[in-house]
């Protein structure tokens, strides 16, 4: 069976606007969260977010165009034009059919529906924005993106809320091993940070208020986590049949070994109380990568810092490794780029593959008290160095989405 090889890789996220800022600020423990600049937060309960720092869509497109994207757009675009040049792909026109565009969002453009409403309801809907439906819809970035480079494979945007990035690139590889393409861009972006969603995240619960000093959260696994930190971002993988990357000398970065999905069938928002769906999924992964529970070396979990999804997250570890579990180095680097919502899977999968590369692991930040439902290796606040094979990434939505990355070194 052909394997799967990524080759390129491309993010603007809350640590950095390229992969290896990304990775470096991620390993020394910096925080992506900040005060909200992005809309006006004075009648919000949160007022601090994980944003892209010093993002210009005129460096990766032309002004016009910029103007007529969304942010998530816009941040998509920029992940994909980065990730393409990163794998020195060549298109043309007898590759370009080809070549598959995976680049999911949970949400779509939000911020441009939102903008929409206050200008109907301001001045009447002759003067909402005739470029409205192509910036709000969510499957934007990857048409976009087909648009942008001529790509005439398959070209979609998976929506299974948190797990849409995850679940995009787990698509694309069965594409890959089904022979229906030889390439593909996969990966996710999101643009979340405005007024509705911030609003909407923070009514139901989910969000830290710590607005008194925010420096210490998002804190996942902690005993004193009180919720998420909403971010933003795109990443992007070129993946490859191993074929396709060795014929055109391509440099391999990692082997996508495995993709696990399954639902909780459960509550649109609560994961399952004891975390069958998650384990399901780990062991559909591994099983898919051929290997065994022993081979894992390190765990990017899904990490939100709510009560509720680190304590099932930990059921669901225990539930896939069993005693295990207490062996694995695990961590959560949503403690550093907040919740990027459907993008995060695909930076945490960037991430790691650069752990397996490298053999550093980054970690958990913001930890201080030990919870007694959390009591696994987290990487408590210091990058650990680590030789390790292969590493899983978790990522869970609402809707009971699990998806589920297994990522081996490559030889």
């Amino acid at each position: 069976m052909e394997k799967i090889v990524i080759t390129g890789m491309g993010t603007v996220n809350p640590l950095g606007l390229t992969v290896e800022e990304s990775w470096r600020n991620a390993l020394n423990g910096v925080s992506g969260v900040g005060p909200i600049t992005l809309f006006d937060s004075a009648p919000h309960n949160v007022h601090f977010a994980a944003e892209v720092k010093n993002f210009k869509p005129e460096n990766y497109m032309d002004v016009k165009e910029a103007r007529r994207r969304d942010r998530f757009e816009a941040l998509g675009a920029a992940a994909v034009k980065d990730a393409l040049q990163d794998s020195g792909l060549a298109i043309n026109e007898k590759n370009a059919g080809r070549i598959g565009v995976l680049v999911s969002s949970a949400i779509g453009g939000i911020t441009s529906l939102e903008e929409a409403v206050i200008t109907n309801q301001k001045d009447g809907p002759r003067r909402i924005s005739p470029f409205l439906i192509p910036m709000l819809m969510s499957n934007g970035a990857a048409g976009l993106a087909a648009i942008d480079y001529g790509l005439k494979g398959p070209a979609l945007s998976v929506a299974s809320a948190c797990a849409s990035g995850s679940d995009g690139i787990g698509i694309a590889f069965m594409m890959l091993k089904a022979g229906m393409i030889d390439a593909a861009l996969a990966g996710a972006s999101e643009a979340t940070i405005c007024s509705v969603g911030v609003g909407a995240f923070d009514r139901i619960g989910a969000m830290s208020r710590r607005d008194g000093d925010y420096s210490m959260t998002p804190q996942p696994f902690d005993k004193n986590r009180d919720g998420l930190v909403m971010g933003e971002g795109a990443a992007v993988l070129v993946l490859e049949t191993e074929s396709h990357a060795q014929a055109r000398g391509a440099q391999i970065y990692a082997e996508l070994a495995g993709y696990g999905a399954t639902a909780d069938a459960y509550h649109i928002t609560a994961p399952h109380e004891k975390g069958e769906g998650g384990a399901a999924a780990i062991r559909m992964a591994l099983q898919s990568a051929g290997a065994n529970v022993d081979e894992v070396g390190y765990i990017n979990a899904h990490g939100t810092g709510t009560p509720l999804n680190d304590k099932s997250e930990t059921m669901v570890i225990k539930g896939a490794f069993g005693e295990l579990a207490y062996q694995i180095p695990i961590s959560s680097t949503k403690s550093m780029t907040g919740h990027m919502l459907g993008a995060t899977g695909a930076l945490e999968a960037i991430f790691c593959v650069r752990a397996v590369r490298e053999g550093v692991l980054p970690p958990t930040i913001h930890y201080e008290t030990p919870d007694p439902d959390c009591d696994l290796d987290y990487i408590p606040n210091k990058a650990r160095e680590k030789k390790i094979s292969l590493a899983v990434s978790n990522a869970f939505g609402f809707g009971g989405h699990n998806a589920v990355l297994a990522i081996r070194k490559y030889s």
